[in-house]
C-alpha cells in the first residue's frame, strides 16, 4: 500500500492528520486513560473538556498553521515573521478556530510575553529542563515538510531553531528534530520501522556533541530499539515532550491505519489533543491523505480557510528533484 501513495499526497496528508488528531482529543483533554477505556473516542466528538463544538481544533493546530502561512509568505524559515505571527494569535486569535484561544501551555505564553516585551524569537521560550512541556513538538510538522530536500543536518538545525520561539532547553530542540527526521523519511516512502531507524540514526550520529549528548539519556527508550515493544502500561501521555513523542511513535509503529493510531494515541489519555495532532501527522504522512476517513475531515472548524491555507503552502514548497512526486 505505501508504495503506491505519492510524496505530494503524504504532505498533504500529514498537515490534515495532525489537524484531525488534534480535533479527536480536544473533548477528552485530561480524562483518564481508564475513562477513555470505558468509554473510547472512535469518531469526532463535541464539547466536552473546553466545550468547544465538534471539529474544533486547539493551540497546536493553531500555531501548526501560524508555521504554515509563515513559510507560504517568507518563502524560508524566518524566526522573526513566525514570532510576529504567534504574538497576533496569543492578541488577536489569528489562526483559531472561532476566534479566540481556549487552551495555552505555560511555556508558550511566557515565550509570548517575552516577544511582546521584545526578547529575541530565538531567545523567547526558557531554556530551563522544567521547561519541555510538548508546545513546540506539537507544531513542528511544516518545518519538517519545508526541508524535505535538505541534508539532515540542515532539518535538524531548522528544528532546532523553530522550538526555541516557545522551548530553548535542548531536549525540546532534540524532540523536534528527531520528529522532523521521522516526518521526512514516513514522507519519502519508508515504512514506519524503517523510518524510525533512520530517523534514530541519524538523531544519534548528530548529536555526539555538547551541550546535546548529556541530553541522551532521556532518550534511551527511543534509542533503544525496543519503542515497539512496550505495552501500553509502559506508555506515558503526559504533556511532557519525552512523553508525547515516544507516545506517537509507538502508536504509529503498533497500527496498521491512519485510524488506529490516531484513536490508539487519543485514548491514551491525558494530553489527548497533542498526543492526536503529533501521532496525525505521523499517521498522515505514512498512509495519506485518502486514509483520513472524510468525515472526520470535513468536519473541521473552517474547513474551507484552512484548506486554501494549505493549498497555498503545498504550491510554495521546495520541490527537489528527489521528492517532487
Amino acid at each position: 500500500m505505501n508504495t503506491v501513495i505519492s510524496v505530494q499526497d503524504r504532505i498533504h496528508g500529514a498537515l490534515w492528520g495532525a489537524l484531525v488528531g488534534d480535533a479527536l482529543g480536544v473533548p477528552v483533554e485530561f480524562q483518564s486513560r481508564q475513562a477513555l477505556r470505558e468509554n473510547p473516542v472512535t469518531a469526532m466528538r463535541g464539547f466536552g473538556t473546553h466545550g468547544q463544538p465538534s471539529g474544533t481544533w486547539s493551540d497546536d493546530s493553531s500555531l501548526l498553521l501560524c508555521t504554515v502561512d509563515s513559510f507560504t509568505t517568507c518563502g524560508k524559515l524566518n524566526v522573526h515573521d513566525l514570532a510576529s505571527r504567534f504574538v497576533r494569535w496569543g492578541v488577536d486569535g489569528y489562526c483559531t478556530p472561532h476566534g479566540g484561544i481556549f487552551d495555552v501551555g505555560i511555556a508558550t505564553s511566557e515565550a509570548l510575553s517575552n516577544l511582546q516585551n521584545g526578547v529575541p524569537p530565538e531567545e523567547a521560550g526558557r531554556a530551563d529542563e522544567y521547561s519541555n512541556g510538548n508546545g513546540s513538538l506539537m507544531r513542528i510538522l511544516p518545518v519538517a515538510l519545508w526541508f524535505l530536500g535538505a541534508t539532515p543536518e540542515e532539518l535538524m538545525v531548522s528544528a532546532q531553531r523553530a522550538s526555541t520561539l516557545t522551548h530553548r532547553h535542548p531536549r525540546s530542540q532534540m524532540a523536534c528534530a528527531l520528529y522532523c527526521l521521522l516526518v521526512r523519511a514516513l514522507v519519502q516512502r519508508v515504512p514506519p520501522d524503517k523510518a524510525w531507524s533512520q530517523a534514530v540514526d541519524a538523531f544519534a550520529a548528530y548529536y555526539e556533541r555538547p551541550p546535546y549528548i548529556a541530553e541522551r539519556l532521556h532518550f534511551r527508550l527511543i534509542e533503544s530499539g525496543n519503542l515497539a515493544n512496550q505495552t501500553e502500561r509502559d506508555i506515558d501521555s503526559t504533556g511532557y515532550v519525552m512523553h508525547t513523542l515516544a507516545a506517537a511513535v509507538w502508536c504509529l509503529l503498533t497500527s496498521r491505519s491512519f485510524e488506529e493510531t490516531v484513536l490508539k494515541a487519543v485514548n491514551l489519555g491525558g494530553d489527548t489533543d497533542t498526543t492526536g495532532c503529533v501521532a496525525g501527522g505521523l499517521a498522515g504522512a505514512c498512509y495519506g491523505m485518502a486514509s483520513i476517513p472524510p468525515d472526520w475531515k470535513s468536519v473541521l472548524a473552517r474547513h474551507d480557510d484552512v484548506q486554501s491555507m494549505l493549498a497555498r503552502f503545498l504550491d510554495r514548497l521546495p520541490a527537489p528533484s528527489a521528492i517532487s512526486q
